[in-house]
């Protein structure tokens, strides 16, 4: 989705754009970018499989792809990339889903025809993104600065993050979606990572989504939410929520069969049955006809073939 963002809006929440070719944009400490880059070429997929330890990697991934937002104040860095959400796939190693071909690909006659799966290939992820933070340290010797970076801790807490105020009508100043990975499960479905991130002259807010449907199983959504209200405080406070579900394509089906049960002014309270089709279709060819009939007979052998076919058509329906 392309934005316009005016620059009467960018000088009245005091942003500025970048300058220096990258895409994002400054505002109240924040400096916050995002880059789109290409597929992993082959030689690029052989060094993440070393790193990672595996063989197996998603279909698409954008190495290059990332989002950024840094503090400079604080120090404070949270960034997404797809290396390290594809380490947590790996390190939670779910079971695979089993899809209806699997069946035939277990009885197969040959030993080299048989398909094993042994790992989760929908590349289900835990990944709620990446966070460090970047110290400044002054050196006594030489009176230089030294930089230092550690792991910034989560803590639970009662705030929620106000979707109301998100819903507000505020000028977005900044809005881009990053693909991280993508893979269509051998034409059995999808699995999707990507992120997505707007700024508003109030706050900035980003949803991190990963989505997979195996046709005909299963269907799994894990969001992970981010917000954060601009203020003059040195340790701004970033609020995160994390949301998982999943459900059977069986489970779904009873759900809408039951959302069938109760009328509601957006669903039909009775489908239609293929009698009712039939019978518009049929009395669409008995126009028909009856016109063709009428046109091309006296009257009175138009009554008596009309006729005849009503008899035939209420047998028929």
């Amino acid at each position: 989705m392309d934005v316009e963002v005016d620059d009467k809006d960018l000088k009245a929440a005091g942003a500025e754009i970048l300058t220096d070719g990258r895409h994002g944009l400054r505002i109240h400490g924040w400096e916050i970018v995002s880059c789109n880059g290409a597929i992993l070429n082959s030689s690029s997929l052989i060094t993440w499989e070393d790193k990672l330890k595996t063989s197996h990697l998603p279909e698409m991934v954008f190495g290059e792809s990332c989002l950024e937002l840094k503090h400079a104040t604080s120090g404070i860095k949270i960034h997404f990339n797809a290396f390290d959400a594809l380490s947590g796939w790996k390190q939670e190693a779910l079971p695979p889903v089993e899809v209806p071909a699997a069946a035939q690909w277990k009885f197969r006659s040959k030993p080299f025809q048989q398909v094993i799966l042994d790992y989760d290939y929908t590349f289900t992820t835990p990944y709620c993104g990446s966070e460090t933070m970047e110290l400044d340290i002054e050196k006594k010797d030489s009176g230089g600065i030294l930089e230092a970076s550690c792991n910034p801790c989560w803590e639970d807490c009662e705030e929620q993050i106000d979707v109301a105020a998100l819903a507000s009508k505020e000028p977005i100043l900044f809005y881009d979606e990053v693909v991280l990975y993508e893979d269509e499960l051998a034409d059995n479905g999808v699995s999707l990572l990507t992120v997505k991130v707007r700024v508003m002259p109030s706050c900035w807010f980003l949803l991190l989504r990963f989505w997979r449907r195996v046709d005909g199983v299963l269907m799994r959504l894990r969001d992970t939410r981010m917000h954060c209200a601009f203020s003059e405080s040195a340790n701004p406070i970033v609020l995160r929520e994390s949301c998982w579900r999943e459900a059977t394509f069986e489970a779904l089906a009873a759900v809408t069969s039951l959302s069938l049960s109760h009328p509601s002014p957006y669903l039909p309270t009775h489908p239609p049955t293929i009698k009712s089709t039939c019978m518009a279709r049929c009395v669409y060819v008995w126009w028909v006809f009856f016109t063709f009939i009428f046109l091309v007979s006296t009257l009175s052998e138009a009554v008596k073939i009309v006729s005849f076919l009503s008899v035939i058509i209420g047998m028929i329906i």
